[in-house]
C-alpha cells in the first residue's frame, strides 16, 4: 500500500447509542411502541436545547428514541414538515466529545454544533451535518461519569 492510500483511522471509538425516530404526538407514539412492540419506555424527558421531548426504549444496550417537536420553530418540527414522521439520526457515543468533533472539523464534516450542548440525560452532544455524511444525521453523545444511564421515571 502506497503512502497516498494509506488511511490512518482516528483515535477515537464510537459505539452505537440510539436511533431516533421523529414523531409528531410522542404520547401516541409510546404507546404504540409499548403496545404494538412489547417496548418498554425508560423515561420521558424535555431537552430545553433541542426544542424537544424524549422518550427512550432499551432494545438490547442501544436505544431507540422518540422524539418530538415542543416548539413549532424546532428542528424536528421542520424536519417532520419537510420529510414526515420516520428515521431523524443516528447517535454515537463518544468519550472526548470536543475530541471527536475535532477529528470530524479535521476530516472536512460540516458541523452543526460547533461546541457540545446539553442533552437528554446530562449528556452533552453535537450533531454533524448529514450533506457531509451521505443524507445521514449523526448525533455524538459523551455521557461521562454518573451521565444518562440513571434513568428517571416516565
Amino acid at each position: 500500500m502506497s503512502a497516498q492510500t494509506l488511511r490512518i483511522r482516528p483515535m477515537t471509538t464510537f459505539k452505537l447509542d440510539h436511533v431516533a425516530v421523529a414523531v409528531s404526538d410522542i404520547d401516541e407514539a409510546v404507546d404504540n411502541f409499548e403496545k404494538k412492540l412489547g417496548l418498554d419506555c425508560e423515561r420521558v424527558e424535555v431537552v430545553p436545547t433541542e426544542k424537544a421531548k424524549v422518550a427512550f426504549f432499551d432494545v438490547g444496550g442501544a436505544h431507540v428514541e422518540l422524539v418530538a417537536s415542543t416548539e413549532p420553530d424546532s428542528s424536528i418540527a421542520r424536519s417532520i414538515a419537510k420529510r414526515g414522521e420516520g428515521l431523524h439520526h443516528i447517535c454515537l457515543e463518544v468519550e472526548d466529545i470536543e475530541a471527536a468533533l475535532a477529528l470530524a472539523r479535521a476530516a472536512g464534516i460540516r458541523l452543526v454544533n460547533e461546541s457540545p450542548v446539553p442533552g437528554a440525560g446530562g449528556t452533552r452532544v453535537a450533531f454533524l451535518h448529514p450533506k457531509s455524511l451521505n443524507g445521514v444525521l449523526i448525533e455524538l453523545v459523551e455521557k461521562g461519569p454518573g451521565r444518562a444511564d440513571q434513568h428517571a421515571d416516565k
